[in-house]
């Protein structure tokens, strides 16, 4: 496979092993988080129906006790001690030393007039006759205002009760400071974004509020199906959206609202939410971290494994290249030997005639015996490379046999001598004695024909291949050193990979030394690099003697 296969194939695993990874995960998560989000929404929603339930009964029991405290004054005293001013006066005292929700006292006749007033204000003799609440009052017996101005010109609201006494009809009639009640809608505000306050029907604040305004200050909100019910509901204000919770009033038709910051409220949610979501962005790293070492892990190995098999049969061919040359070689040397010998036997039985004087006063004998000089030398040349050839191709059984490295290394190097010739290149030996080894000589014989051939290539034209061998601690070294280009230093640790190769496109498959790497592993072997790029490269080749040997079989089987 090309590397843009490899590469292909490791973002598809990638992009698989994150889909069957994350999309789970993905889908736990938004359900995690939609059920806890409902959940906490729904457990603060009714918190805050709880809290606007509890503070409309503590606002309905407020107007509830001063209702009650007005009725139990008229139902207990008479008109008479009403209306007398110094009674009137300690009895306003008396309440205020108990609660100081109450401003004045006023008794008003069945004309509209207000015959007595205790309070801070001249509002004796003032006639209500033509007031809205005068008639309401007489009507329903109980009327409770809304917050007006008035002759006070200060945001306050009334409480009026009618006493039937004796055939007379009387009106007790309360003003309620209105901070001390706006104080009491003030205390259910929540948090720094919270409010609370009342609204009439026609949508006048009854108490101030902290970001709409002060009393009497109109408002937009949905509060007209508000019923005795809480309901809530979310509305958009300048200071951005709230949750609100309204209900209405079970003594008069205000509604109590009570909004809330969501942001606030909300927080834990929030926080649970950014600590969800970078738990969830660090699982997304590390699943994607995983994914990618995985699967280069998977993809590396996958190239090993390709590059082994490539390997493998690169080596299983040329085995199979050299048996077949092997036969061949075989089969050509005893063919040219045949007509060899009778050359030989021809050439021998012309100088038998020259020796004999057979030919004596020819006139051409000198050229003629020069002639079967050149015909013997060229046929012992012959028989030489037809003896090496059967000598080669004897090799390519797999055979465990002793074998002199130096006399091997001589014998490979003439395989070369013709193209070494063309391409006026020296080859030198510097060669120390050495002990013999037991190993697979045809396998060591194509490890040095491959270094002599990487050597030659090299080096191009004009230079010098030297081989030299040396003993070592239970090893035999021979080195094949040229004065080619050399390698780079950032590409020695790859020379030994599979198609890693150097040479021009067209001009190498790089598997030539990864073959000999792995030839001589199989050997119990080794092999080592050093070069210097524009000077030359040295290959040096180690294979075990005598105790090694025998302890690398012991590892293979």
């Amino acid at each position: 496979m090309t590397i843009a296969t490899y590469r292909k194939l490791r973002w598809k695993l990638i992009v698989i092993t994150l889909c069957f990874s994350l999309i789970p995960l993905l889908a736990l998560g938004y359900f995690l988080h939609s059920e806890f989000s409902e959940s906490y929404t729904t457990k603060v929603e009714d918190h805050l129906r709880l809290i606007v339930a509890n503070k409309r009964d503590a606002v309905d029991v407020f107007l509830a006790e001063r209702v009650v405290q007005l009725r139990n004054l008229a139902g207990t005293h008479t008109y008479a001690e009403m209306t007398d001013q110094k009674y009137l006066d300690s009895l306003l005292d008396t309440l205020l030393g108990t609660s100081r929700s109450i401003i004045d006292l006023g008794i008003i006749d069945s004309s509209g007039k207000q015959v007595a007033y205790a309070g801070p204000y001249e509002l004796k003799g003032l006639n209500y006759k033509e007031q809205p609440w005068f008639h309401q009052v007489l009507l329903k017996g109980l009327y409770i205002s809304n917050v007006f101005m008035g002759f006070r010109q200060y945001p306050h609201f009334i409480i009026a009760v009618t006493r039937r006494e004796a055939g007379r009809t009387w009106i007790l009639r309360a003003t309620i400071d209105s901070h001390v009640f706006s104080t009491l809608v003030r205390s259910l505000q929540l948090g720094e974004g919270g409010d609370a306050y009342l609204v009439n029907r026609e949508m006048q604040l009854q108490t101030p509020s902290r970001f709409r305004g002060n009393e009497l200050t109109r408002v937009d909100l949905p509060l007209r199906d508000v019923g005795g019910d809480v309901r809530v509901f979310r509305c958009n204000t300048p200071e951005g959206e709230r949750v609100a919770g309204a209900t209405r009033l079970h003594r008069t038709d205000w509604v109590l609202v009570v909004t809330e910051d969501p942001r606030e409220e909300l927080s834990p949610l929030m926080r649970s939410r950014s600590i969800a979501g970078l738990l969830f962005g660090a699982g997304v790293i590390m699943i994607a971290v995983g994914a990618l070492l995985t699967t280069n892990s998977v993809v590396r190995k996958l190239v090993q494994a390709d590059r082994e098999k490539a390997a493998m049969d690169a080596g299983v061919l040329q085995s199979s290249k050299m048996a077949s040359l092997g036969k061949m070689a075989a089969g050509v040397a005893h063919e040219i030997n045949n007509p060899l010998s009778i050359i030989r036997e021809s050439a021998g039985w012309i100088r038998d005639l020259i020796n004999d004087g057979e030919l004596d006063g020819y006139e051409a004998l000198d050229e003629l015996q020069e002639a079967v000089g050149d015909i013997e030398r060229h046929v012992e040349r012959a028989r030489q490379v037809t003896h090496r050839m059967l000598g080669f191709a004897r090799r390519m059984e797999p055979l465990q046999e002793n074998v002199d490295l130096n006399h091997l290394a001589r014998e490979t190097a003439k395989f070369l001598d013709n193209e070494v010739l063309h391409r006026n290149i020296d080859v030198k030996f510097d060669l120390n004695d050495l002990p013999e080894i037991t190993t697979d000589v045809n396998q060591v014989q194509q490890v040095i024909l491959n270094l002599l051939e990487n050597a030659i290539d090299a080096i191009g034209q004009d230079g010098v291949i030297t081989v030299r061998s040396a003993t070592g601690d239970q090893e035999v070294r021979l080195s094949v050193e040229d004065t080619g280009t050399g390698i780079p230093k950032e590409y020695l640790h790859k020379v030994f990979d599979p198609f890693f190769t150097t040479k021009s496109v067209g001009e190498g498959t790089g598997l030539g030394l990864s073959i000999i790497y792995s030839t001589l592993r199989k050997l119990g072997g080794d092999i080592t690099v050093e070069s210097e790029f524009g000077k030359g490269t040295v290959f040096t080749v180690h294979l075990p003697v005598g105790e090694a040997v025998a302890r690398h079989e012991e590892r293979v089987i």
